[in-house]
């Protein structure tokens, strides 16, 4: 509800009133957006330490044939398999709620192009017809993704498939690949302000989207939807490669000075919602104890030269949220319907 509505909705409350609790609204959400974009910066001068999670018995990934769309439902089935032993491996090892991620990936339905069941986990999962999709959207995740948080992970990208579906022309078929490739940092860590974790999940990237053309073939429009620190990565993977747009929401920068720093001959677009709080993290690149710290400039800074597009109101985890202004934009570039993507 706007700020008119509202106010004819409550009448009888005092202008001054309404003012002062506006106020303190703004200044709660202030506040709020504050403390994390703090808590990473801190993590830079007093690393913090934890007790590591106890590693998990998984075997090792299946090798199936190299990806083609003849290959694509071997390798499916490949990958459930190793799910299944995954689930099994877990529960002996009373994990209850890995075991429970992993058969549930084991399932006749699930689409994998890949599962790793040790340690953090790895997952790379198709959601739609890929063999015959012309728009595919890959989706990067950020920090703090692991197996153990894939559930809001394939939520977003299961969001972002059925956005697809409702906006697309008559006769456009569509994929999301949910790609968990990478050791995610920890929000509030050190190499969540470096680029390491990037420079190691490059390669990988840049070979599942050589993969994907194996299955697509040429006719089909590949973009990169990053998500925090998953722009980071896209950042690092982004030369040369063979995708149509680059998507960054919520990013803390992607290691690069600008857009043209990225050497792609993608779109590069950016947004951030208004309620985000890595709009308060501090965009530089300083060298520290001899490791550069900092993500550097700011996506939606005119210096970086992004396209930048609307977000609405939301926060740091909001982006995929059905019928939300960045969820409708994002299925606008992947669809390639740049002209009716949103400017704030």
């Amino acid at each position: 509800m706007g700020f008119a509505s509202w106010a004819r909705a409550v009448p009888f409350v005092p202008k001054y009133r309404r003012d002062r609790g506006s106020r303190r609204r703004s200044g709660s959400r202030r506040r709020r957006r504050a403390v994390p974009a703090l808590l990473v910066t801190a993590a830079v001068v007093f690393p913090l330490s934890a007790a590591g999670r106890p590693e998990i018995p998984a075997p090792p990934p299946a090798l199936p044939a190299p990806l083609s769309a003849s290959t694509l439902e071997e390798t499916y089935a490949a990958n459930r398999a190793n799910a299944a032993e995954a689930a099994r491996a877990a529960a002996a090892h009373h994990d209850r709620d890995r075991a429970a991620t992993d058969r549930a990936l084991s399932a006749p339905g699930r689409h994998l192009l890949r599962f790793d069941g040790r340690g953090s986990g790895r997952v790379t999962e198709v959601l739609g017809d890929l063999a015959r999709a012309d728009r595919v959207a890959v989706l990067v995740p950020g920090s703090d993704t692991s197996l153990d948080t894939y559930g809001r992970f394939h939520a977003a990208a299961a969001a972002l498939h059925r956005q697809l579906a409702r906006q697309a022309p008559a006769g456009t078929r569509t994929a999301v690949v949910a790609w968990l490739g990478y050791e995610t940092p920890a929000t509030v860590s050190p190499a969540v302000t470096t680029t390491g974790r990037a420079e190691q999940a490059a390669p990988p990237l840049r070979a599942l989207v050589a993969g994907l053309r194996a299955v697509t073939g040429a006719g089909a429009r590949i973009s990169l939807v990053c998500h925090s620190y998953g722009s980071v990565v896209c950042g690092r993977a982004a030369a040369g490669l063979d995708v149509d747009d680059i998507a960054l929401v919520g990013s803390p920068g992607t290691g690069a000075g600008s857009a043209a720093g990225l050497r792609t001959r993608a779109r590069v677009w950016a947004a951030r919602g208004a309620d985000d709080w890595v709009e308060n993290v501090p965009h530089l690149s300083v060298d520290l104890f001899g490791t550069t710290v900092g993500l550097g400039t700011d996506p939606l800074s005119p210096a970086y030269g992004a396209r930048v597009f609307a977000a609405g109101d939301g926060g740091h985890s909001d982006y995929f949220d059905p019928g939300s202004t960045s969820l409708t934009n994002l299925a606008r570039i992947v669809l390639g319907e740049t002209t009716a993507v949103t400017h704030d």
